[in-house]
């Protein structure tokens, strides 16, 4: 968890993806954009990152539950955001599931919901 908790501070505080506890060939699945397909790789990874950006005129990222799940670990996010061109609101719980291997982050799943994410991992909600 600490590989992920450390992985996901850097993020927040740069906006970029900390390449030692990151695979360089990390595959993101959104759940949340599924027509934008999965992103691979430094370039795919920054791209993510820019899409999702470019959506919200302004949003918060609180992180809120780690859970350990084996090989992945669960990360239970509250979000607010404020649509770029609709200016729609959004107050949720987001759900993170990060796959590592070899203590680097070579998968990230990315669901609109804790219980999305824990489902997917074979955990109840």
């Amino acid at each position: 968890m600490e590989v992920v908790r450390r992985g996901l501070e850097h993020v927040l505080a740069t906006g970029e993806l900390d390449w030692d506890t990151t695979d360089e060939q990390v595959e993101i699945h959104d759940h949340d954009l599924p027509d934008r397909g999965e992103y691979v790789g430094g370039a795919g990874a920054q791209r993510w990152l820019e899409d999702w950006g470019a959506a919200w005129a302004e949003w918060s990222f609180q992180p809120q539950e780690f859970i350990d799940a084996g090989d992945r670990v669960i990360v239970v996010a509250q979000v607010t955001a404020k649509g770029r061109d609709s200016g729609a609101e959004v107050d949720r719980q987001d759900g993170l599931v990060y796959t590592l291997r070899d203590r680097k982050v070579v998968r990230l799943d990315y669901f609109n919901s804790r219980d999305q994410a824990l489902e997917a991992v074979g955990l109840q909600a």
